[in-house]
């Protein structure tokens, strides 16, 4: 028979390891409420790479934290999604590669979703930098596409500041892109109807995501795709 010291503490331990395991729940729980740091989200296809500030290159995974500095890789067909301390995210997909700043995100291949969560305020704009021209948004979403002979900036909704190197200066409006090919500018073009509601099927950055994104119902709308 067990004596009552024992059973007592015995009693004592199990309190004990309950009481440690809530608190890990709720610690997990406030993680993920409040993410305070940089994020992956979401790996929906592999290969999908994360190369920390002087560390080597690892398969990325849900929770991973991003430091400033860190190398974002995805070879296609992988993609990956990241969530901002401030609750600002971006996709990432192709055979893309992206170096991740304090303020700002360096894309240097392959092609990106950015957007700033509607109503959110307080918050600067989020600029995405490639080779020849850097992309600012606020409260919008915007799809940069770069290859070793053609940059494309879209704006799937909202305004979208464009600055090139050489000083020019592009605002795209809802559904507007404008290109970068053979070293020169063109003229920024709308889609048609019919094209962005091709684009929006035909998207690896729009669908196959679990994780949400808080701008695709503002997409839709105002492009006229929802009913």
């Amino acid at each position: 028979m067990q004596s009552p010291r024992r059973g007592l503490m015995a009693s004592l331990r199990t309190a004990a390891a309950s009481s440690t395991a809530a608190v890990a729940v709720l610690l997990g729980v406030a993680a993920s409420a409040a993410p305070g740091v940089p994020r992956v989200v979401d790996v929906p296809t592999r290969p999908a790479f994360v190369t920390p500030p002087k560390g080597a290159e690892q398969a990325a995974r849900i929770g991973q934290v991003l430091m400033p500095a860190t190398l974002l890789r995805t070879q296609k067909p992988g993609r990956l999604q990241v969530l901002l301390a401030d609750g600002r995210g971006f996709r990432l997909g192709g055979d893309a590669l992206l170096r991740l700043g304090i303020a700002d995100l360096d894309l240097q291949s392959g092609q990106i979703i950015a957007w700033i969560p509607p109503g959110r305020t307080g918050v600067p704009p989020l600029r995405v930098r490639t080779r020849v021209a850097t992309a600012s948004i606020a409260g919008t979403t915007v799809f940069i596409e770069a290859t070793p002979t053609e940059l494309k900036f879209f704006s799937w909704e909202g305004r979208v500041l464009v600055e090139a190197d050489n000083g020019q200066r592009f605002t795209l409006t809802s559904g507007e892109q404008v290109t970068f090919v053979r070293g020169a500018w063109q003229a920024p073009l709308r889609l048609s109807p019919a094209e962005a509601a091709t684009r929006r099927k035909a998207s690896i950055l729009l669908n196959g995501f679990e994780a949400p994104m808080e701008t695709l119902t503002v997409i839709e709308r105002e492009l006229g795709l929802t009913p």
